[in-house]
């Protein structure tokens, strides 16, 4: 059952990340990839979660700032290849 959770949750970060940096969405497993990925880098520049009262929040919010950052990254990346 964590394992659904984490892969809903995965897949809501990145559809999140990908709704705030003006995407289309990457489809069902990209999203997850991202949120993953996302969650992995807010863990380390945030050594962990953003500071929040709730920890699940704070979890979440971490997750979508790294997924965000994740997507600028990449868009960057993109955008100098095709110039």
């Amino acid at each position: 059952m964590g394992f659904l959770i984490f892969l809903i949750v995965g897949g809501f970060v990145g559809y999140i990340a990908s709704l705030i940096t003006r995407g289309n969405g990457l489809g069902i497993l990209g999203n997850i990839i991202v949120g993953w990925i996302g969650a992995g880098i807010a863990n380390f520049l945030f050594d962990g979660n953003i500071r929040l009262g709730d920890p699940t929040l704070g979890g979440f919010l971490s997750a979508i700032v790294g997924a965000v950052i994740l997507l600028f990254v990449v868009s960057l990346i993109t955008r100098n290849k095709n110039a």
